[in-house]
């Protein structure tokens, strides 16, 4: 299974830990997506930063 990750608001003004995970993730501009497989280190990511973003599952 896989994830689509978009993010949905600004990453200005986070901190720093909340802007890294966005990067790790390759997220940068509001709008933006990727794919990302669905494993633990992925959605412990997303959980950081659930509050920006909107997830959706992807089936293979």
């Amino acid at each position: 299974m896989k994830l689509k990750i978009t993010l949905i608001k600004s990453p200005n003004h986070r901190i720093a830990n909340q802007q890294a995970n966005l990067v790790a993730l390759g997220l940068g501009k509001t709008g933006t997506s990727v794919v990302k497989e669905d494993c633990k280190e992925i959605k412990g990511m997303i959980n950081k930063v659930s509050h920006l973003v909107k997830v959706e599952q992807i089936a293979d």
